[in-house]
Parts: C-alpha cells; structure tokens; sequence
C-alpha cells in the first residue's frame, strides 16, 4: 500500500504533516523539518545540497533549475553552477526516521541511485568510439550495455548522454558493425539507445544514412523493428536527401508494407508518405503491395495520430492518376471518408477533404453520387459553417457545388450514413 505525501499545516503551526494510507487521522505521522524539501515540503526521498548549502529533493531543485532559476530558492543567492551534491548523511538520518516509524507503515526509502555526470558519459563514449575502431565487438556490447542501464533509470540520465555526444558515437557503431552478422543484437540495443538521441546533427546523420548503414535499417524494419521504423522516419523528416537515400535500398517498399501489415505503425506511414512525395512513380509499387487497401482499412476506426498519417499516404497516393484509380475501384474509400469527415482532427479533415476533392473532380461523377447518397452534402455544409483553412474551403466549396449539380440532374435524396456496413473489411483497425 502507498503512501499519499500531501502536507497540511494546523493551528498555524510550521509542523507538517504526512497522512498515511489506509490509516485515520490520528495516525498521521509527524515529518521532522530537517527531512522536508523547502521547495516541496515532501519527505525528502534524494536529498542533494547545491552551492549555497541548502538542501532539497533532487527532483524538486533539478525542476528548478531547468525552469530557468538561477538562484538558490531559499536564499535567493544568485549561484555560480547548478552542481548538486548527494547528502548522504541527511539520506541516511531519513531512511532510519522511516524504519523507526515503521509501525505507521512508513515504508524505507531506498537509497537513490546517483545520476551519471557528464565526465562519466565522456569516458564510457570514449570507450565506446575506441572499442568500435578496433572492431572488438565484445568491447562494445558492454559499453552499450552500460548506456543502457542508464537510459532505463531517469531522464537526467538520458538527457546527460544527449548532450555529451553519445548520438553521434551510437551512430558510428552501428554503421561500423552494419554489415557483420553476428552483431544483430549489439545493432537492435544501439537502436533502442538512438530513438533518445535524437537530433542527432548532421555528422551523425551522415554516418547513419551510409549504404550499409541504411540497409541494415529497412533490414530492422522488415524483421518488425519499431525503433528502426521510427529512426528512419526521423532521418527522413531531417534532410530530403535522406528520402533519396532510402529508395535507393533494395526491397525498402516490402519492408514498411510488411510492417504496416503487422501492426499500425505511424512511423512507417509517415516514410512511406516521404518516399511517394519524393519519387510519385513509386506509387506502382505501392499498388502491387495492396497498400491502398491496408490505408483505408486503417481509416476505420483508427485514432486521430494514426488516422492523419493514413490520409497523408492516401493523398500522395492520389496525386497520380494511377494512384487515384486504385483508390477509385476501393468500395470503402468514400463511405469511410463520408462517415469520418466530421470525427477527425482539423489536419485530418484537410487531407480527408484533399482525397475526396481529388477523387471526385477527375472521375465520371459515380463518385459524386455516392458521395451524395452517403450524407456528404449535409457534413461538407457544417464543415464550411465551422470554420476551415482557405485551401481547404475552397474543396468544399467546389465538391458542394459539383454534389449540387448532381442533385439537379438527377433529383438525388441524401440519406445518412449511420447504417453503413464495412461488409469489405478484412480486418479491423
């Protein structure tokens, strides 16, 4: 059972104290002043004293240096450096109070561990760099190992290892063992490690998006690596060069195809929109792949994130006249896109409106039609009520006079789409 650590003062006095779970107000146990944060007022559970000799919760004094303080909270001295030293001898007075009050089910705090400095991310880097020059794999394991273990146990430690260079050293291992088959699991840890490094810099960059580099990551990405799918979607939204680069690697359409049909993953439709809007041609792949499908399967219940990459691959996708056609002979394009217009984020609607536009100006009107027969008319007039960007005002304004020239023509009645049923659906999103 936890313990709440909310402090309230009573009768005016300086005393805090700490209510403990699951028992009544008359065992609320009475925290020393020496053991309560100044910033917090919390027991203290990493007690640290910065230069101006104060103590504080580590927690508390880092976030108050982070906010752009350069004082000392209790002072008001300006200080010299945000340097934090464990007071050990506090810890340890705290950690006996808890013991003795055990029987108000004070739990001991554990003892902390101390966050890594930036020397000790110098020299494990250090380590690491020399270890992949060498090619001692071995060497290298460990070191990333260690990074690991520190990546895992906080944000300062994950921060400390950004700043100190550990991207770019992380960078250089991977394309120095890219091509050796035994390294798989060393490459799978350096990955988890780079998705915190990001940005990573244009050295780091370059040496990620090498050809061997590059190949082994769509090789990740085929086996199912997430971290490899959104490393390359991080590449890719970093440089357009980076764009080119990939679609040079053979089988790099399978690959993110292959791990959209395992598993929604935004990262790779947010690649797979970079390689089409860069090289449109690549649409034809795309179709043989039966990508369209997988993208609007993933339209019909999806979250608003996912549902936003899946309308950017479906407009790319119908900026081709091919591209549009497959999406054409889709039976669930327009009911889906009918039924979600007005339950979708602003952005959304605006590729959701772009698709519609795109596929009802260049068809033979049957795409109107159904459209019409949906309820689009009624959605699209509430669309332009609310309120939407030009650009995309002026595509309902020209899809609601093309559906106007059709009711004319043919005296249609629209009729709700509520009632629809996604009988095409091969799987569920």
């Amino acid at each position: 059972m936890g313990l709440s650590l909310r402090l309230r003062r009573r009768g005016g006095s300086k005393k805090e104290l700490i209510p403990v779970m699951g028992f009544s107000e008359e065992d609320e146990t009475t925290i020393p002043s020496q053991f309560q944060c100044p910033i917090s007022y919390d027991l203290m559970k990493d007690p640290v004293i910065i230069a101006s000799g104060i103590t504080y919760d580590r927690e508390n004094i880092e976030k108050w240096f982070e906010s752009g303080n350069k004082t000392c909270p209790v002072t008001n001295t300006v200080l010299t450096t945000s340097e934090q030293i464990p007071n050990h001898a506090i810890r340890r007075m705290i950690q006996g109070w808890c013991v003795s009050n055990k029987g108000s089910s004070l739990e001991r705090i554990p003892t902390p561990r101390v966050p890594v400095t930036s020397h000790q991310v110098v020299e494990i880097c250090g380590k690491l760099l020399s270890a992949t020059q060498r090619g001692d794999h071995v060497g290298c394991v460990e070191m990333v190992k260690k990074m690991k273990r520190l990546v895992k146990e906080s944000e300062r430690n994950r921060k400390c290892l950004k700043e100190n260079g550990a991207g770019l050293v992380l960078c250089v291992c991977f394309d120095a063992f890219s091509e050796t088959a035994y390294a798989t699991r060393l490459l799978e840890d350096v990955l988890f490690l780079l998705t915190w490094m990001f940005p990573i810099g244009s050295e780091g960059q370059g040496t990620l998006t090498s050809t061997t580099s590059f190949s082994r990551l769509v090789g990740f990405v085929r086996s199912g690596d997430q971290n490899a799918a959104f490393l390359v979607k991080e590449l890719l939204s970093l440089d357009e060069a980076n764009v080119q680069a990939l679609l040079e690697v053979d089988g790099v359409e399978e690959a993110f195809v292959r791990l959209i049909r395992e598993t929604v993953c935004e990262s790779s439709l947010t690649s797979i929109h970079h390689m089409i809007t860069r090289k449109p041609e690549i649409v034809s792949k795309f179709i043989e792949l039966d990508l369209v499908n997988l993208v609007v399967e993933m339209l019909v219940d999806s979250e608003n994130s996912v549902c936003e990459k899946a309308l950017m691959v479906l407009e790319a996708i119908c900026e081709t006249s091919e591209g549009r056609e497959e999406v054409r002979g889709n039976e669930l394009v327009m009911p889906i896109l009918v039924k979600r217009i007005l339950k979708i984020s602003e952005f959304a609607k605006k590729k959701l409106v772009s698709v519609m536009w795109k596929i009802c100006k260049t068809g033979q009107g049957a795409e109107v039609e159904e459209a019409l027969r949906l309820g689009a008319f009624k959605k699209l007039v509430v669309m332009l009520q609310v309120g939407c960007g030009e650009g995309t005002k002026e595509k309902v304004t020209e899809l609601l006079k093309m559906m106007n020239k059709q009711m004319k023509t043919k005296g249609f009645v629209e009729h709700s789409d509520s009632s629809i049923e996604f009988k095409h659906l091969k799987k569920p999103f």
